[in-house]
C-alpha cells in the first residue's frame, strides 16, 4: 500500500487546504496598487498571474484575488463556475507557494482568467501549478540579482 498523496505531494497532518476569508484580496485600494505600473505580470493561458513583492520574505500565504471577464462570460453562471475553479484549484496547490524552505516574497496576488472558452478543473490546475511554480523561480531570480545602479 502507498502513502495517500494529492497531486503528486506527500499529505501531512500540519498541511490545511483551506482558503480562509482573510487571504482574500478585498480592499479596494490594494486592489488598485496591485493593477499599477509597480507591479509584475505574466501568462500561463488561460491565467494571468499579477502580483506585489512583499518586503521581506514569509510563509504566510499572500492575499489574492480572482477575477474572470464580465466583457468573455456575459452570463454570470459562467463566470461565477470559473471562479469556483480557479479558487479550488488554488486551495488544493498554494502549499507549494507558501511551503518554501526560506519562505515567500508574495504579498498580493492576482489570479485573472483570460481564456475565451470555459475549461475544466484538471487544465485550470495544470496551469495554476505551473503559473505558481513559475512566480516562485521568478521571485527567486529577482531577489538573487545584485541592484540596479
Amino acid at each position: 500500500m502507498t502513502e495517500p498523496t494529492v497531486n503528486d505531494a506527500p499529505l501531512t497532518a500540519k498541511r490545511k487546504y483551506t482558503f480562509p476569508k482573510e487571504e482574500h484580496l478585498c480592499r479596494k485600494k490594494l486592489i488598485e496598487e496591485l493593477f499599477s505600473k509597480q507591479s509584475s505580470s505574466f501568462g500561463v493561458y488561460p491565467l494571468r498571474f499579477v502580483w506585489i513583492k512583499a518586503a521581506a520574505p514569509t510563509a504566510a500565504p499572500p492575499q489574492v484575488l480572482i477575477s474572470v471577464s464580465k466583457r468573455t462570460f456575459k452570463r454570470a453562471v459562467d463566470r461565477n463556475r470559473l471562479k469556483r475553479l480557479i479558487r479550488e484549484a488554488y486551495r488544493l496547490n498554494k502549499y507549494r507557494l507558501t511551503e518554501q524552505p526560506n519562505g515567500h516574497e508574495i504579498a498580493l496576488l492576482g489570479i485573472i482568467f483570460t481564456g475565451k472558452e470555459k475549461s475544466p478543473l484538471a487544465l485550470v490546475e495544470k496551469k495554476l501549478i505551473s503559473g505558481i511554480l513559475r512566480l516562485i523561480g521568478t521571485t527567486v531570480e529577482a531577489s538573487a540579482l545584485p541592484p540596479a545602479s
